[in-house]
């Protein structure tokens, strides 16, 4: 591992790496993209334009524009180097699949699950093609043969293949024949029908591109693709499926093309000759399997979630792929063999479980964690976070460690007791328990034995016991069963009371009945849930039981009358894990809503809620000093919370709740109209968030402070001027703090520190009585050259959104001429200061390429020589020895 780029609570949706190799785009599950470098490891950018998860991604050539697609059917290019978005551009009607920047034309294609492929011209900003020759989603695309050829890849097992004709070309009267006519296939005549691309003739950008399918390439697989990519050279192209294979196809170049297309020509010239026929050149003609060549299947060791591949120099294919069971693996592929193979080269599989875990235990002195899953039993060091035993074991649902700490025991799907050693990592007896699942397993307090609940509607109860093997003098552990419950109904969860007691068992009919351990006698029936109890604990000094339900609720009851005291609406799916922190009343929950709360159950109020799974939580586990949760989901995490000695104040984390909730309702709230400005295809790229009204109040508020500043200040001389003489005026503290500055160089120093990519939408929620003083600073600063480009952009957005009321105002006539007389003036000194730049580094550059140039050819006649000097030498050697 090299390095951790550290993101925020959000799942990470779509990666994306800059063409420098040195910045990566990341869209998160809320929409949000960050830039980070991978130098440092910061991020550096954020953009905020998206209401849904980010589900494409791309930069264009250069890496200077970031291209998103989103699940909230919008695009938007975004400026990297100016950290702004440039727009937003609307036509799909359902979640974008792929977007993909066209190097040569500002051109750009996406794909969407409306089963449409738009082409939209960046420079009009319109969308002017729409291929619909599509029955299904298209889930992705990909460009090859020098970007003249578009693939498509759908809910079938086709890959359909596009020409890509830009117009100018076609009328380019120099252009080999050869090209015009290369890639019709026989195939293509018969899909024109159902395949047509809507053209629309009104637009004269339509004479762009000409876009018209070739024919299709099969794939193995039946179900949908994936992932459909190539590698940075555009030779290969490789798709996969739900499934674990990955397609790989070569794409071969014009020369290729061209060298096949001679071959076939001769053979048939051949043939022609022996059967005495004419004009063969007709008849050959090379079809779409022969210039996309199937290469090879790779199978990976579980279904494949993403991909990506590098072609090195030498012909050899590197694949690396990331499966669904949390596993990296890396494949070689060499493409000038014969019948090319792939070949695992290595594989990223760390300590973590292949599958969801299901069951979590802490060991006695809160070091060791046990987690079992589907295929395995791990045990974790909470101090390192290391595995340090894995397990091999059936479909795990409860666990606990024996004590001492040194065996543990897992029930399983299939109804068995499976008893391990932890220090040889061994099976050590298995032993058919119930005869359905084993749901429940609780360890009775005096530690002698344990408690299972099945799905065979029994409970019973177990004892440890020292068994002598045959094989060894020694004595091992085992289990005995001792008793048995027989009840109505399955039996999903059971607990017993700290002074062993009292045992409670939760069952399917959605009751929890509280049996006498001696006697196993009923004692109580809790009532009350509307849907069956998944989870329950009796707190330490056994006065409190709680229960948490599939109806998303938790009852508090008291263990005395099976009275209920409180009903607590806990989470927003099924409460599928409850436990007491230990010498408390305090209790742990963890739901389907990926969520983790911690609730009083004396004052009945909900403490904290842990933000960290991005799915569901299966269940959790507190160490016994209270210290420690860890909590496994279905995101294949495990997350170990630590209790911090900081006091929480729960009016703190109401007010925090709060605000986080206002964040949600600011995002979620229509976003503000521009005046003048149509709901069309093209669209302002931010959104409204809670940081862009935060920036437009601290600019509302630095007018404020300007407005009071120059009303003291004419306040101050009408004073001097009465008294004759100089009286101390008094300064602002926080003009102070800032270097004593005026009050104008304050608003400016404000409006630099808003974010680029926030900036339109700050000015947005301005209130226009704050405008005519801001036209009147931004007049000031662009007559000094106090940033001039930011200063002209916030201008022209602000003509733009408010031009009815500016132009309306007769006050501001005269601060419009001035503006426009300094804004002209200083953006031409701009534009003179950045081309004379630019031509004295074109200058620089040449002089290095001409000085690259003579010592490249220095050292190449230096080597010839060289050569020829070894030449001679052994020529004279061979000489004198014959």
């Amino acid at each position: 591992q090299v390095l951790i780029l550290k993101g925020l609570k959000q799942e990470v949706s779509c990666l994306c790496p800059s063409p420098d190799g040195l910045h990566l785009a990341v869209g998160y599950e809320d929409g949000s993209i960050r830039a980070f470098s991978l130098l440092s490891g910061e991020a550096n950018i954020t953009f905020n334009g998206h209401k849904a998860a980010v589900t494409a991604l791309q930069y264009d050539h250069l890496g200077g524009r970031l291209v998103s697609g989103s699940k909230d059917t919008d695009v938007i290019v975004w400026d990297v180097i100016n950290e702004s978005g440039l727009y937003r551009l609307r036509g799909h009607k359902d979640a974008v699949t792929q977007v993909l920047f066209l190097k040569e034309k500002n051109l750009l294609v996406t794909s969407g699950k409306d089963t449409l492929v738009k082409w939209w011209d960046l420079d009009t900003q319109h969308c002017f093609k729409t291929l619909v020759g599509h029955r299904t989603e298209v889930w992705g695309m990909a460009l090859i043969s020098e970007e003249k050829r578009l693939i498509t890849g759908s809910a079938d097992s086709e890959l359909r293949v596009w020409d890509i004709t830009y117009i100018q070309e076609v009328k380019d009267p120099d252009e080999p024949e050869s090209k015009k006519s290369k890639g019709s296939s026989p195939g293509a005549e018969e899909n024109t029908e159902e395949d047509e691309t809507l053209e629309l003739d009104e637009h004269p950008e339509e004479r762009l591109v000409k876009c018209s399918k070739v024919g299709s390439i099969m794939r193995e697989g039946r179900d949908r693709v994936v992932t459909l990519a190539t590698d940075r050279t555009g030779k290969i192209l490789a798709c996969h499926g739900t499934d674990a294979v990955l397609e790989v196809f070569s794409v071969l170049s014009e020369e290729e093309v061209q060298k096949k297309l001679e071959k076939k020509m001769k053979k048939a010239k051949k043939k022609a000759k022996q059967n005495s026929e004419e004009e063969p050149e007709r008849s050959v003609e090379l079809s779409l399997q022969d210039e996309i060549q199937r290469v090879a299947n790779v199978r990976a060791s579980s279904k494949i979630k993403s991909f990506d591949l590098i072609l090195s120099p030498k012909g050899e294919l590197k694949i690396v792929l990331l499966l669904q069971n949390n596993i990296i693996e890396s494949y070689n592929l060499n493409l000038s063999a014969q019948v090319p193979q792939a070949v695992r080269a290595s594989r990223i599989t760390i300590g973590g479980h292949r599958s969801d875990v299901r069951t979590l235990a802490f060991s006695s002195d809160n070091i060791a964690i046990l987690s079992a899953a589907a295929e395995s039993v791990k045990i974790w060091n909470r101090l390192t976070l290391q595995c340090i035993r894995t397990m091999d074991c059936e479909y795990a649902l409860c666990s606990l460690f024996v004590p001492g700490d040194r065996q543990v025991i897992v029930g399983t799907k299939t109804g068995k007791l499976q008893l391990y050693d932890l220090a040889s990592g061994s099976l050590m007896e298995t032993l058919n328990a119930h005869d359905g699942a084993v749901w429940s397993i609780a360890l009775s307090p005096d530690q002698r034995g344990f408690v299972t609940g099945g799905a065979d509607k029994c409970v019973k109860f177990w004892e440890f016991e020292l068994v002598k093997d045959e094989s060894s003098v020694q004595k091992r552990l085992s289990v005995k069963h001792v008793r048995i419950l027989q009840l109505d109904e399955d039996v999903l969860c059971v607990r017993y009371s700290p002074n062993h007691k009292l045992l409670a068992v939760s069952l399917l009919d959605c009751t929890v009945k509280i049996f006498y351990i001696d006697t196993l006698k009923f004692f109580l029936s809790l009532y009350g849930h509307k849907l069956p109890v998944l989870c329950m604990d009796i707190s330490y000094d056994g006065t409190l039981i709680a229960t948490g339900s599939a109806d998303r609720n938790v009852k508090i009851w008291g263990l005395d009358f099976g009275d209920c005291h409180r009903s607590l609406f806990a989470h927003d799916d099924s409460v599928m894990y409850l436990q007491f922190v230990a010498k408390s009343h305090l209790f742990f929950t963890a739901g389907k809503d990926s969520k983790i709360k911690q609730w009083d159950a004396d004052k009945f109020e909900h403490i904290q809620t842990l933000e960290g799974h991005h799915q569901e939580v299966w269940c959790l586990a507190l160490s016994p000093n209270g210290d420690y949760v860890v909590s496994a989901s279905h995101d294949k995490s495990l997350r170990l919370w630590e209790r911090t000695r900081e006091p929480l104040v729960l009016e703190e984390e109401r007010e925090m709740q709060r605000e986080a909730e206002y964040e949600e309702s600011v995002a979620k709230e229509e976003q503000p109209v521009v005046a003048g400005e149509t709901q069309g295809e093209i669209g302002l790229a931010g959104k409204k968030t809670i940081e862009t009204i935060k920036a437009a109040e601290r600019i509302m508020e630095a007018i404020e402070l300007y407005r009071e500043e120059m009303a003291k200040l004419m306040e101050h001389k009408a004073i001097c001027k009465a008294a004759g003489k100089e009286v101390p005026f008094p300064v602002n503290p926080i003009l102070r703090a800032y270097g004593n500055i005026t009050p104008s160089a304050y608003v400016l120093e404000v409006f630099k520190k808003v974010k680029s990519s926030e900036l339109e939408e700050s000015l947005l929620v301005l209130p226009f009585s704050y405008v005519p003083d801001l036209l009147r600073l931004f007049n000031e600063y662009i007559h000094l050259g106090l940033e001039v480009e930011l200063l002209c952009r916030a201008l022209l957005f602000l003509l733009k959104i408010h031009f009815g009321q500016i132009t309306g105002n007769h006050m501001l006539v005269t601060v419009i001429e001035n503006l426009k007389k300094t804004t002209i003036s200083r953006v031409s000194e701009a534009r003179d200061v950045l081309g004379f730049n630019m031509a004295g580094l074109q200058y620089l550059k040449r002089e290095i390429e001409a000085k690259d140039e003579v010592t490249f050819f220095a050292d190449a006649t230096d080597r010839f020589e060289e050569k020829k000097r070894k030449r001679k030498k052994k020529e004279k050697m061979v000489l004198a020895m014959l």
